[in-house]
């Protein structure tokens, strides 16, 4: 890992943090690795959300926070409409938990402990796996490459601790978010869990416990303790994401571990001293699979690391310098991706090869399935190893479906056959018309015959390192469709598919618009949706009222559905 370079910063005072300006990041503050980082991510989430740096931040940035959070909503009210499991237990786990000092669960009004809101609402944001992904790739700081991915599944975090003060309005909510955001999305660039085998919810819980402190009026040192419990006593690993067929605790696992960060935060508040400086402490996972002392990583062989690294016990630095934006567009969060529908993020390039393959191919759609001789998809790695598994092509739960290539790719091509050619005019128009709902991934869709015998046509092709090589700036993909009359539609390459942080040609806001209108229209009757929907567009000008009713709708009036799993 390239190190900044030490004759780039001057000192700036930050409570003993050793926190330090660097010339080349004059709208960030920048941790090194010699410092206490636990403590510096707590002074600069309290700065940075309670506005020391003044109006600083571009009109993008908090456009793009409000459409992430929306969008997040959106996801979850539709997944306990159509009565999801994980997030109909923990739902109903929460409203056991009355508090009216605390914050309340989508479509209720009804207070519940905070950790317990925040488990039940973001357990729904989930659920889909249609929210916002983060890459953890930012060339532009060396460094920040570390490609890690994760989800924006945090925002109900801030919603609880602004219904806990109830002095906190949604400007300064929104600033929340893309404080979290901030500290999520720089770790993911700095530090690989899953090359470790951790489950990437981490960054998000660490960056749940600062903003969530800084929102309460936490001290720095009382959100370095809750940091320091969250990381030392509540590490997920990734068996929640092993076997074919997944369980509740695969969408839940970001909804669990916040909640842990929320209850170490208000320990912390309490009194409770947890562990200090935790990204330098050797017996962290930081130091422990990336060692700054002793033995080194760079052969990953963990067992030797572990038994033989005597050395590094005692002082040593962090693995990472760590920049966190203040001021201006370059933030995290305007690194992020949407997803256009419901879909694995690594399968978003797939997609787009569907919408360029179809658009101006009358050809294909007048073939019909029955025409359809073979598709053979190009992808990198990891993509290639995980959701383009051969044995993901007999999907067995909603869960496992929404992680097979082949599935995903399939159901939106029989769409495809399905619609009026006429109508499918531009990428924005394709994109509105073939988004996958969660009927695509219902009981009725995962056995559907045509479904299924569109899987047995696709093939998988890893396009070696000259693809990967493209990833994580990319989602690099090539899709090549034969023909039974002979003709071949290709793709060509997609590197940035519709969604995706990098492209500017689709029209974001229209297809999230109707994304919204479909995932909210699931879940809530017409004339409540559009209020509800119009709250969380223009969170910015709430009060410190109004955000106690932010996600309330009258949940008995939920529109009615069968559960979606059978």
């Amino acid at each position: 890992m390239r190190v900044l370079a030490r004759h780039a910063f001057r000192r700036a005072s930050l409570g003993g943090t050793c926190a330090r300006a660097f010339s080349a990041y004059p709208h960030a503050v920048v941790l090194p690795k010699d410092s206490n980082q636990a403590l510096g991510i707590g002074q600069y989430a309290i700065d940075f959300i309670n506005g020391k740096y003044g109006e600083t931040v571009d009109d993008k940035v908090w456009e793009r926070i409000e459409m992430f959070h929306t969008d997040s909503v959106m996801c979850g009210v539709s997944a306990l409409a159509m009565k999801t499991n994980a997030p109909t237990v923990l739902r109903n786990e929460a409203l056991t938990y009355k508090d009216s000092n605390g914050a309340t669960v989508f479509g209720s009004g009804e207070k519940v402990s905070p950790e317990k809101a925040v488990l039940a609402n973001a357990s729904a944001v989930r659920e889909w796996d249609s929210n916002g992904t983060v890459f953890g790739y930012n060339p532009s700081i060396p460094g920040h490459t570390a490609g890690e991915f994760g989800h924006n599944d945090f925002y109900p975090v801030v919603v609880a601790a602004a219904q806990v003060t109830g002095s906190i309005d949604g400007k300064k909510a929104l600033r929340a978010m893309i404080a979290s955001d901030e500290i999520r999305g720089r770790l993911a660039e700095v530090f690989s869990l899953k090359s470790y085998k951790i489950d990437h919810v981490v960054h998000g819980a660490i960056a749940s416990a600062a903003v969530y402190g800084a929102l309460l009026g936490a001290t720095p040192e009382q959100i370095e303790s809750a940091i320091g419990m969250a990381v030392a006593h509540y590490i997920p690993f990734r068996a929640i994401r092993a076997g074919r067929d997944l369980s509740d605790s695969k969408g839940s696992s970001a909804a669990i571990s916040t909640e842990a960060a929320v209850l170490s935060m208000r320990r912390a508040m309490a009194g409770f001293a947890g562990p200090k400086d935790i990204f330098r402490n050797p017996e962290s996972i930081f130091r422990f699979f990336e060692p700054t002392t002793g033995s080194t990583a760079s052969n990953k062989d963990i067992i030797d690391i572990t038994l033989g690294n005597k050395q590094r016990w005692g002082p040593g630095d962090a693995p990472f310098n760590l920049v966190l934006s203040h001021s201006g567009s370059d933030f995290a969060v305007m690194g992020m991706h949407f997803k256009l529908g419901l879909y694995e993020h690594q399968s978003a390039g797939a997609l787009q090869g569907v919408v360029n393959a179809v658009l101006g191919n009358p050809d294909l759609l007048s073939a019909g399935p029955a025409g359809v001789k073979g598709i053979e998809i190009t992808a990198y790695e990891p993509a290639y190893g995980i959701i383009g598994d051969p044995a993901k092509k007999d999907p067995q739960t909603r869960q496992s479906a929404d992680h097979s290539m082949a599935f995903i790719v399939s159901r939106m091509l029989l769409k495809a056959f399905k619609t009026d050619a006429a109508s499918l005019s531009d990428n924005n128009a394709a994109w509105k018309l073939l988004m996958l709902s969660p009927y695509d991934y219902g009981h009725e869709a995962l056995w559907d015959k045509d479904t299924r015998e569109m899987m047995q046509k696709i093939s998988f092709k890893h396009g070696g390192p000259e693809f990967d090589a493209k990833y994580p700036d990319g989602i690099p993909t090539a899709m090549d469709i034969s023909l039974e009359s002979g003709k071949t539609i290709s793709s060509g390459l997609v590197m940035y598919p519709s969604g995706h942080a990098r492209d500017t040609a689709a029209d974001l806001k229209g297809i999230l618009h109707h994304k919204a209108e479909l995932l909210g229209g699931i879940a809530i009757e017409k004339e409540e949706l559009a209020g509800f929907h119009s709250r969380l567009v223009n969170m910015i000008d709430a009060s410190a009222g109004d955000m106690q009713g932010i996600y309330t709708f009258d949940y008995n009036k939920l529109v009615s559905h069968p559960p979606i799993d059978g």
